[in-house]
């Protein structure tokens, strides 16, 4: 396996070499995926993509999300990796700790990314300890130089990610909506316990886990309601 990633890493002069952005999107959606993208990009890439002026996917509507991760796939070497509902309750379940889960994302998509390029650096979005992305990486991640900086989508390249996250996000969103029957709403809004609670009628409580991150407050509010401030008890 070793000797066949040797042969795709493509070989560019070290003056030409670019840098790896990671971004997520999902983190703060009760229902849907965690999704953690990484684009390599490089000089020549940001002048082609410069048009698009890319940015912080939080800033951008999602019919021009979709618009721009088109252009951003087809222009750059990429990685998506994408944590559905249920895979993500497992690994929760298992970890206990959401930057854990994040770091082994984050670190998936520079390695795979590094096995089609040579690359001596990446970029991501800070969260956490700055150690998890470095303890989850392997062996060829562990040769590149890792920067984590706040509000990393200042970075082109952690912003190009956050567009691929986002969009292929809202993709996996609008699947589960149909799986669903219902459209599913983003973010972790009283909206999104009003579908939840339909989820949960139309489901049962043993199917949630397909449809929602079950450690978010939300699932307290839809398993467990309060009662009116004025209803007798």
């Amino acid at each position: 396996m070793e000797e066949a990633n040797k042969r795709i890493i493509r070989r560019v002069p070290r003056s030409e070499l670019g840098w790896i952005g990671t971004d997520e999107s999902g983190k703060g959606d009760f229902f849907g995926p965690l999704v953690i993208a990484g684009v390599y990009m490089d000089k020549n890439r940001v002048e082609r993509l410069k048009n698009l002026h890319i940015r912080d996917s939080k800033k951008i509507s999602d019919n021009v999300i979709m618009q721009m991760d088109y252009r951003i796939r087809t222009t750059c070497a990429y990685s998506v990796v994408v944590i559905g509902p249920e895979k993500y309750n497992l690994l929760y379940e298992k970890m206990k700790n959401l930057n854990l889960l994040l770091a082994w994302g984050h670190a998936r998509v520079i390695e795979n990314i590094l096995l089609r390029i040579e690359c001596p650096k990446a970029v991501a979005d800070q969260f956490g300890d700055e150690s998890y992305i470095k303890n989850a990486l392997m062996e060829k991640g562990r040769k590149i130089s890792l920067k984590q900086m706040p509000q990393g989508e200042t970075d082109f390249a952690v912003a190009a990610a956050s567009i691929l996250a986002r969009a292929e996000f809202l993709r996996r969103l609008s699947l589960l909506s149909q799986e669903a029957g219902l459209a599913l709403p983003k973010g972790s809004s009283a909206l999104v316990d009003d579908v939840a609670k339909k989820v949960l009628e139309k489901f049962g409580k043993e199917n949630l886990v397909k449809f929602v991150k079950l450690h978010f407050k939300n699932r307290d509010k839809i398993l467990c309601p309060q009662p009116p401030r004025d209803a007798k008890i």
